[in-house]
Formats: C-alpha cells, structure tokens, sequence
C-alpha cells in the first residue's frame, strides 16, 4: 500500500516551467591569425576563405576597432619583388577580409618583404609565404 501511494504521489508532481537560456556575452578577445599563400602568389586560397569565414564568426557580437595586416615573403627572388609581393599578399587579405563582412573598419597594411626570411648564416625561414592578421575587437558599445 504504501508503494501504491508513493506512485500516485510521484504522478502528481507539478512540472515546472523551464529556466530561461541567458546566453554568455561574446569573448571579444583579439584575433591573430596567418593566411598562407602558394610560391609567388597573392591569391586567397580555399582554406584562407574559410579561416576568414572562422574569424568573422568568432567577431559576432563585438565591435572591431581595427584590423592590421602584414604581408611576408620567403628569401627567393629579389628584393623588389618581394616587397611588391608581401604588399599585394597584405592587399588581397584585406579586400577579401572587406568583403566577408569586415566593412566599415579601418585597416592598416604593412609589408615586410623577404626581411627576416633568412638567418644571418643564410639559412632560409620557413612558412614565410603569409599575411598575418591581427583583428582588434572590444565589447559591444
């Protein structure tokens, strides 16, 4: 007898309503990121799109105060055209940037050409075909 009560007790239980979902505010922490390019190209890869389309996500929700881009280049060729490479690199990242929903915002570009990309013996660096990205956000106003 007591079972049974306890069954019937159990089957009376008012439901309540569920608790609201507040949602955590954004993480507007800055965002670092490199875009790598191929040998002697400023094209934006399909990888580079989606690593933008990754940071355009990750900015919801916050302001972008800035975004700096800085083109590179490996020790090959001369140093002209690296410079002119590193320049059109940090250019094609910060109009691809603009278009993917980055408008509005001021961009500052740089261009290191192939300085830094060897070592004083003459040892190439690798990894230095890129454009490092850095997107400055703060909460929203």
């Amino acid at each position: 007898m007591v079972i049974g009560l306890g069954l019937v007790l159990a089957g009376c239980q008012t439901e309540r309503p569920p608790a609201p979902v507040i949602a955590p505010p954004p993480s507007c922490h800055d965002i670092d990121f490199s875009i790598y390019f191929e040998p002697g190209s400023a094209g934006i890869t399909r990888e580079a799109a989606q690593l933008i389309s990754s940071a355009r996500d990750r900015a919801q929700g916050c302001r972008v105060t800035g975004i700096v881009v800085v083109g590179l280049a490996d020790a090959k060729g001369t140093r002209g055209a690296n410079l002119e490479l590193s320049k059109a690199r940090a250019d094609s990242v910060s109009r691809f940037l603009a278009a993917s929903g980055f408008s509005n915002v001021e961009f500052r570009e740089g261009a290191a050409g192939a300085a830094g990309a060897a070592t004083p013996a003459g040892a190439q660096k690798p990894l230095r075909r890129r454009a490092d990205v850095a997107i400055h956000l703060a909460p929203p106003s």
